[in-house]
């Protein structure tokens, strides 16, 4: 397939990554191309604010997560019928698992996808070491895949001569700079960023932005060097590496999940393989809602940012009995991260207070000065040592059986990134680090739930989103007994 691509990078956090992706996905929808875009890694943020840009969903793209196979596979299905596809880095260019590899860095993204990279260099205070700098990520790897150059924050003066300079001594093209525009920055919460509803007129900074590129970025020149990029080999489908890709519900499933300013962070694909496998995604909100949404058959809570939201969430009584519930009635539910938080008795806030919430796991989240438990990890089975599914069968940690009804959904790869903990993070896995003796148990799981601070993303292990709606089809029969169940579904369960 011929998918005209570049990846924006850098040599470091913190060089205008997200900013310039922005502005200039604003440009090229200015000028009435399709746009697909991506970020590489786990980020949820960043792909937010890309949305806003080009109006559709943007993607991720994670080589952690996903097999090359995969990843090419999701940059295929997702581009398809676009005019370009934008990726965007993560960290510095090389910077990958376990703090010693390039695996899953922004540099492993570009080989896997064959993708030519555009390093963005944050030339503030430097001139000629703007050469030095270049050139060692030119030459650090054998094959770096870096085509390209913009200068961040560089003057209109002095870019005429660092363009001559570097594209004489160096074999890559300078594609522009971007000037200090300080009233298009976009300010930081948590490592990551605020939210794009947070940043007032959003739009219009990002569209002055992409004025500005328009006069000092070769835009042309970024079209023709995507175009350039070689076709990409895309499989027709992934059931060779596990089958469990091709499952199918034998009747719909609809699974409620919790979509508000509390619970935000999504990964699009783990929608489109949901609704693949054959779920019905119902949204609701957890702050606004006063029940659930009719004939749930299991419960998606995600993460996001309850801890902004703690008043909300429990003057909301209403919901957090309605979700107790339903999971103490057996309801298949899925927690990570923020929504995880929101099913225990009580969270702290971001003002010290403590808040009520679901009440299904016992014990408390409190906040933490630092990142706790930060990165990727990769997730195990503990099979002697699970706890209940919920209500008093948690509170007696009875369980015993196989989470989600598998004897074992083998390794999960997922991530960490929260300034909470809590009292009871369940121990139903064991998460280990790549590259690293460091380990801890986490996740409550049982026969219908898994409930724990790690991300999943569901192209990693597709046996978690099948396991989960067998649960939900298992649960609507129970609802529905005087149903009749397709032929065959029973050998489905």
């Amino acid at each position: 397939m011929k998918i005209p691509r570049i990846l924006l990078a850098a040599g470091a956090s913190g060089s205008g990554k997200t900013l310039i992706t922005c502005g200039l996905l604003q440009a090229m929808v200015n000028r009435g191309l399709k746009v697909a875009s991506f970020k590489c890694g786990p980020d949820y943020i960043d792909p937010m604010f890309h949305s806003r840009v080009i109006g559709t969903k943007s993607r991720n793209l994670d080589t952690f997560f996903t097999s090359p196979v995969r990843t090419s596979y999701l940059l295929g299905q997702n581009a398809r019928d676009c005019d370009i596809a934008v990726m965007e880095g993560v960290m510095g260019y090389y910077d990958g698992v376990g703090g010693t590899t390039s695996r899953a860095s922004a540099f492993d993204l570009s080989v896997t996808t064959d993708t030519p990279a555009i390093l963005i260099v944050n030339s503030k205070g430097m001139s000629v070491s703007l050469a030095a700098y270049v050139k060692g990520f030119l030459e650090y790897k054998e094959n770096s895949h870096i085509k390209g150059v913009i200068f961040n924050q560089m003057s209109p003066m002095l870019y005429p001569r660092m363009k001559k300079l570097l594209e004489e001594e160096l074999s890559v093209r300078v594609l522009g700079y971007v000037p200090k525009v300080e009233d298009c920055v976009i300010e930081s919460r948590h490592l990551g960023l605020v939210l794009p509803e947070e940043i007032p007129e959003l739009k219009e900074r990002l569209y002055k932005l992409s004025q500005v590129l328009e006069k000092s970025l070769d835009i042309d020149g970024i079209l023709e060097l995507a175009s350039g990029a070689p076709e990409l080999n895309i499989p027709d489908g992934l059931e060779e590496e596990d089958e469990a890709f091709s499952y199918h519900v034998p009747e719909k499933v609809r699974i409620g999940v919790a979509e508000d300013e509390a619970f935000c962070f999504f990964y699009e694909d783990n929608f489109r393989l949901l609704r693949q496998m054959g779920a019905e995604l119902v949204p609701f909100s957890p702050i606004h809602d006063q029940a659930l949404p009719e004939e749930l058959d299991g419960i998606l809570l995600y993460g996001g940012y309850p801890e902004l939201k703690g008043k909300e969430l429990e003057q909301n009584a209403a919901m957090r009995e309605a979700i107790a519930q339903a999971l103490k009635n057996g309801m298949p539910c899925l927690a990570e991260c923020g929504g995880f938080m929101y099913l225990h008795e009580e969270m702290e806030g971001m003002d010290g207070t403590f808040y009520k919430t679901a009440g299904v796991i016992p014990g408390k989240v409190f906040r933490t000065s630092r990142l706790t438990r930060f990165g990727y990890i990769t997730l195990e089975q503990n099979a002697e040592n699970l706890s209940g599914t919920s209500g008093e069968e948690q509170k007696s940690a009875a369980g015993g059986g196989p989470v989600l009804g598998e004897g074992n959904l083998g390794e999960i790869p997922a991530h960490e990134f929260h300034y909470f903990d809590s009292t009871n993070c369940g121990e139903a896995f064991h998460a280990a680090k790549p590259l690293s003796s460091r380990g801890w148990e986490c996740i409550h799981g049982g026969d219908r739930m898994l409930a724990g601070f790690p991300h999943l993303y569901y192209y990693g292990n597709p046996r978690v989103p099948r396991a989960f709606l067998k649960k939900c089809l298992e649960y609507q029969k129970e609802r529905r007994p005087s149903t009749e169940c397709p032929q065959g579904a029973d050998d489905e369960i």
